[in-house]
């Protein structure tokens, strides 16, 4: 692992939500971390849909949004199809992944070992090796189904992290909402930021 820089894996998959992973993406590219970024298919479909992203690079979009780089910072996008690439192996350690948004079709093949595509594959890698792994499903309302599935996930290692935005501090903006929730992601990575108060504080 490259001293001195976090690796983290980031998933979008097709449930609505992609917003609160390009804005995880942006957080996490203001500071010396590396990210490696496989979208699905119809991740990008919704992504297309909810914020305006075209065809291509991920990179591009992210500086058109207003993303502030790092140095050190660094996105590796790879196919979900890449069965090769580095995050399907447990050998390659990195330092936790997230799926944000997390689909109920994702979260079903997760919780029972399915890895047919590579996004799959990283995060069954990650349950084996015990890293971190963060979901975030994107449902409502949610079947006996989709909760049992949370269960397995659950009790596999993962942390399942619905996005629901706090309202204490008196979000003014879809952002502020936003933030609350990516706030918390970068929480449980180890990271530090500055993007939502905390209570109390």
């Amino acid at each position: 692992m490259e001293l001195n820089r976090k690796q983290i894996v980031v998933a979008i998959t097709g449930a609505s939500g992609s917003i609160y992973g390009v804005r995880l993406i942006k957080s996490l590219m203001t500071l010396p971390v590396k990210v490696y970024l496989v979208v699905s298919p119809s991740g990008r479909q919704v992504m297309m849909h909810e914020t305006g992203y075209a065809e291509g690079p991920l990179d591009p979009f992210l500086r058109e949004k207003g993303a502030i780089f790092h140095e050190s910072a660094m996105i590796d996008e790879l196919s979900p199809d890449d069965f090769s690439a580095p995050i399907a192996s447990g050998s390659f350690q990195h330092d936790g992944m997230v799926v944000a948004p997390c689909s109920m079709n994702t979260l079903a093949a997760i919780a029972n070992g399915i890895t047919d595509n590579g996004i799959h594959r990283a995060a069954d890698v990650c349950l084996k090796e015990r890293r971190p792994l963060i979901l975030l499903p994107r449902e409502t309302p949610l079947s006996l189904i989709h909760l049992k599935n949370m269960v397995r996930a659950a009790e596999a290692g993962a942390v399942i992290m619905p996005p629901s935005p706090g309202f204490y501090h008196r979000p003014q903006t879809i952002d502020d909402l936003v933030d609350t929730v990516v706030a918390r992601i970068l929480d449980h990575l180890g990271l530090a930021h500055d993007l939502s108060p905390r209570w109390g504080g």
